[in-house]
């Protein structure tokens, strides 16, 4: 039975999702995270919630709010209620429920990791109690040999005999190994899905353990969205946040969403410790990770090893500091810093921040620049074309190149055009000072 949603979700869903219902377009006009933010410091402040925008006197309300983003944006979202009842209706049949950042079900570990740039939404499938229990993360490339899928399973394996929850992100090859491992030896498992939400709930492998209670599949995408680059590199740090430690099975070097999911772990966010696999066959992705501060994984042998691998990382992240988990731009302007007010902006016994910085909440778009920011600073020392930089990215060739020009404008990169073909390459420090 999905408990009905609540007022509050109602208005969030309104305002950010696109309400699929089995269509393929999105509106443009949503309110992005970064939107979703300005507004809902707006309600803090006016000591109001998003449900009060559905109330018969909202309009004054409404008017207020809409200042950053116009009245007649707000109030076409606003009133997409036939739209939503079908969509509702739709997930209701799947058996997929829905939990917005104003619901006490929404999962804490996001809230205090992710703080502002948590999803305004949560869309899934099982228990959602599952969420709060940590574990490994585990992560990895999805065209992998037997040798590595059967090493992937044994460690799903291993974590429930620890009673140890696997969390990972639901993709074929590695995600699917380690989850699968999980569940044939009775664990339990969360799968972050970057895509196809409705059709994981449904597959016929999933409907036994999410009937059981041991497997619960969420996203912060619509249920019925297809697979999206830059989805599936947002929903990487969703995946850390969830677990006590990660472990990287295997990565490509300087490319894909496992490389770039664990570099921005290891270089900003440390929401866990990360271990990587190691050994003669690790390959080049992983002795990278290991050389820029991966941990090696202890390859335990049973349960109760590998359940104190989790322990001792748990207290390690205990141990630090807090402030390293903040978003890059908030971390570059800590005068201004205010994410935790935002992030529970409409949470009742919160404080009034002291200085509302809305216009420095960073959208997903914003965020993802940053990753690939980081990437290619690292990466294109020696130069490189905008067909291998798309290649690094795991991106199309055009995406590529809008990327690239925005960081030649912002001097990070330089164009070098001769000898041909075109190349980018990193600015370094002494040629800013010339």
């Amino acid at each position: 039975m999905i408990e009905p949603l609540t007022p509050n979700t109602q208005a969030i869903l309104l305002l950010t999702a696109p309400l699929i219902a089995g269509r393929g377009e999105t509106s443009r006009e949503l309110l992005s995270l970064g939107e979703y933010n300005k507004l809902a410091l707006i309600l803090r402040q006016k000591q109001k919630q998003p449900a009060d925008l559905l109330s018969a006197d909202a309009a004054e309300l409404i008017e207020v709010c809409a200042q950053p983003f116009g009245r007649t944006r707000l109030d076409a979202l606003l009133g997409r209620g036939f739209l939503l009842s079908q969509a509702v209706e739709r997930w209701n049949a799947r058996t997929i429920w829905v939990v917005s950042r104003a619901d006490d079900k929404y999962p804490k570990r996001l809230k205090a990791k992710l703080k502002e740039d948590a999803p305004p939404l949560l869309y899934g499938c099982g228990d959602i109690a599952l969420l709060e229990k940590g574990g490994l993360a585990v992560v990895g490339s999805r065209h992998v040999d037997d040798e590595i899928v059967s090493y992937t399973e044994n460690v799903g394996r291993l974590s429930a005999e620890a009673h140890q929850s696997i969390v990972s992100g639901g993709a074929k090859g590695i995600d699917r190994a380690a989850m699968h491992g999980a569940l044939m030896a009775g664990g339990d498992v969360a799968g972050v899905m970057a895509d196809s939400l409705e059709k994981a709930a449904l597959a016929r492998e999933n409907r036994e353990p999410l009937m059981d209670g041991r497997l619960v599949l969420v996203s912060p995408y619509d249920p019925a969205a297809g697979f999206n680059v830059g989805h599936a590199m947002q929903r990487n740090k969703l995946i850390y946040a969830l677990a006590d430690a990660a472990l990287v099975v295997t990565s490509d070097f300087e490319k894909g969403g496992t490389w770039a999911g664990a570099i921005e772990q290891l270089e900003r966010l440390r929401f866990v410790p990360v271990f990587v696999r190691n050994g003669a066959n690790a390959g080049k992705g992983n002795l990278a990770l290991l050389s820029l501060g991966g941990n090696p994984w202890p390859n335990p042998q049973s349960g109760n090893e590998l359940g104190r691998v989790l322990v001792a990382a748990a207290e390690s992240i205990a141990a630090e500091p807090r402030q390293e988990t903040l978003p890059l731009i908030l971390r570059e302007e800590p005068a201004v810093y205010a994410a935790p007010l935002i992030a529970n902006a409409i949470e009742p016994g919160a404080e009034k921040p002291k200085q509302p910085v809305a216009d420095a909440v960073p959208s997903p778009e914003v965020e993802l620049l940053n990753t690939v920011r980081e990437i290619l600073q690292r990466g294109l020392t020696e130069g490189r074309t905008e067909e291998e930089v798309a290649t690094l990215l795991a991106v199309t060739k055009p995406q590529a190149k809008v990327w690239l020009t925005r960081l030649v404008e912002e001097r990070v990169l330089e164009k070098v055009t001769k000898p041909k073909p075109v190349r980018y390459r990193t600015i370094n420090k002494i040629q800013l000072l010339l």
